[in-house]
């Protein structure tokens, strides 16, 4: 089992700034890697960043890297992702997944960019 919640999307201008959450639960959340995907209406869910258990080594999708950054917390049990310099194109519902004997999902948080 594992629960997780997202929080904190918005609607924001280009070039601003969000930090999402996820709070996980039901699950040891220090011994597995943790992702954030983002999905659009009729586009396949998308990787946007991934990060290890212990917090050491983190990947990114290759357009995105060097505006989003992804943390976690492990005493909190949460993982963030920071996003800077938002495009219009950054509109998306975004999931926090973790993979245990399956995928997890949580119920995702909408970021709107927009002018």
């Amino acid at each position: 089992q594992a629960h997780l919640v997202e929080s904190g999307g918005g609607l924001v201008r280009p070039g601003g700034s969000l930090r999402l959450s996820c709070a996980a639960s039901e699950f040891a959340f220090d011994t597995y890697p943790m992702s954030w995907y983002r999905q659009t209406p009729g586009k396949e869910r998308e990787l946007v960043a991934s990060i290890s258990a212990s917090g050491n080594n983190k990947n990114y999708a290759h357009s995105l890297k060097g505006r989003f950054t992804i943390s976690r917390d492990n005493n909190r049990n949460t993982v963030s992702l920071e996003m800077n310099n938002l495009k219009l194109d950054d509109t998306a519902v975004y999931y926090c997944n973790v993979w245990k004997d399956r995928d997890y999902w949580g119920q995702g948080t909408q970021v709107t960019v927009s002018s």
